[in-house]
């Protein structure tokens, strides 16, 4: 039997990840501001526009409670993500064991998003700290059945397109956020006099993302009936098992190999090392252009459109990367990439060339190029980890699986911006930002290439081009 990629099945369970990164691209490119801009008025009674005028280090000084109010949010989800993804394992409804977790998941985290942007404008700090959390804890809910469901009915050895094109989906739903960001800028937000600030400006793209992710869950609930797939893809799930990537066979109800486990530990440790890195940028990249570049928020959001682009060729290639060299080296090749990106980024400094109306510094042209570099890298790990990790589950544990391979991430994302803020405080330094990264993903390089073994060296041959393609019918 040759196995064929349903692409059209494929690309509407990535509307799943269209909701997911549609929201924490909102949330990671407007929260770690808003945080500092309200500590800064409770440590220094002053705007961190003001500081950044007077005493622009000191702004580094509020970043470590920046990053524990962030890494706390990671704490919930480390707990969070296999919690939901036991409980969704193990549940059984007319509308599948995924669905009723999403819906929930997506229109309470929708109702409570576009609270954190009022309650900041009302300098409201613990409001807006428990919107947040009241976000985070549904968006649990939500991000681990949604991201299980694509290996619930993709054989194993396609994993790795599959993944590709909802991922291409997902960052799709950044780019909305991330237009959003250019028109609404966030610096004239941050930058204006309390009395002349606009609410709208910071508001609007949180009411967008929150329609948005309403509608994409929508089209994931009317288009993919899990039971029903389910049932027809039987036989397609069994003969993926038979293929799967690795030596020791997995079977439902039998314990993993002790080979598997140590496969599974050494793929999640390198896991953490690279999120620790990519986690640090993306906190705080915000911050580093406002207060240490000193640039318009708005270069923040081309940065990412570019580096969201870049992304999209390494997720359209990755699967085809794979299929020729293998998961784990392509991979290795992404950390690499990613690495050589971190080394540039090094180099990095404000321009010191006075252009806009608020007094920004132009900004620095390198930076665009480390992001498309980066992008394309971190698009090749992330394309083929997550399949490399639900590889080793059986069919009643993907859910479990994913919660594995997310406390990982979670768990990164939870130690690294409290570690990194307390770096700034205590280097004064914003260039940091790129060595710390460059480190972790230099350290997840060795611990995934030297100690991710158990990888079967023969091939599958998998349907390609048109005879792949006309599966969508099948």
């Amino acid at each position: 039997m040759n196995l064929k990629l349903n692409y059209k099945r494929t690309f509407l369970i990535g509307f799943a990840f269209f909701g997911i990164l549609l929201l924490w691209q909102v949330y990671d490119s407007w929260c770690p501001t808003f945080l500092t801009d309200i500590f800064a008025r409770r440590m220094y009674g002053i705007s961190s526009a003001e500081l950044k005028a007077g005493d622009p280090e000191k702004i580094l000084n509020v970043q470590w409670l920046v990053g524990i109010i962030m890494a706390c949010d990671n704490l919930a989800a480390l707990i969070l993500l296999p919690i939901f993804g036991n409980l969704s394992d193990r549940t059984a409804t007319p509308i599948g064991k995924r669905m009723p977790y999403i819906l929930t998941g997506t229109f309470v985290a929708a109702i409570a998003f576009p609270f954190i942007p009022l309650f900041f404008h009302a300098n409201n700090i613990a409001g807006m700290v428990a919107m947040m959390v009241i976000v985070l804890i549904f968006m649990m809910m939500y991000r681990n059945p949604a991201v299980a469901l694509m290996p619930d009915i993709t054989p194993k050895p396609l994993r790795a397109k599959a993944n590709g094109i909802i991922n291409i989906m997902g960052y799709l739903g950044g780019a909305f956020a991330t237009v959003l960001g250019i028109f609404l800028k966030l610096s004239d937000y941050i930058n204006a006099a309390d009395e002349a600030r606009k609410v709208w400006i910071i508001e609007l793209p949180f009411i967008i993302a929150s329609i948005l992710m309403v509608i994409s869950a929508l089209v994931l609930f009317f288009t993919i009936k899990e039971n029903k797939i389910a049932a027809e893809i039987k036989d397609e799930m069994a003969e993926g098992e038979r293929f799967a990537a690795i030596e020791n066979p997995v079977e439902d109800d039998k314990p993993m190999s002790p080979a598997n486990k140590k496969m599974l530990l050494a793929i999640l440790a390198a896991e953490f090392l690279w999120f620790m890195s990519d986690n640090a940028i993306g906190t705080y990249i915000g911050n580093y252009v406002i207060y240490y570049l000193q640039s318009v928020s708005s270069a923040t959001m081309i940065l990412t459109i570019i580096g969201g682009l870049a992304s999209v060729i390494g997720f359209a290639t990755a699967g085809s990367i794979a299929d020729k060299i293998g998961r784990k080296w392509t991979i290795s090749c992404g950390l690499a990439i990613t690495f050589l990106a971190l080394i540039i980024m090094c180099f990095v400094a404000p321009t010191h060339n006075v252009t806009g109306a608020n007094g920004e510094f132009s900004f620095p042209k390198l930076l665009f190029a480390v992001w498309a570099i980066k992008g394309f890298g971190m698009a090749l790990v992330h394309n083929c980890s997550f399949p490399m990790v639900v590889e080793l589950s059986s069919s009643k544990t993907i859910g479990k699986f994913t919660g594995f391979y997310y406390a990982a991430s979670m768990s990164a994302q939870t130690v690294t911006p409290i570690l990194l803020g307390l770096v700034f405080n205590m280097t004064r330094k914003w260039r940091v930002l790129s060595i710390y990264s460059a480190i972790l993903t230099a350290c997840s390089f060795a611990v995934f290439t030297l100690l991710v073994k158990n990888i079967r060296a023969s091939k599958v041959a998998n349907a390609k081009g048109l005879e792949a393609i006309g599966a969508e019918d099948e």
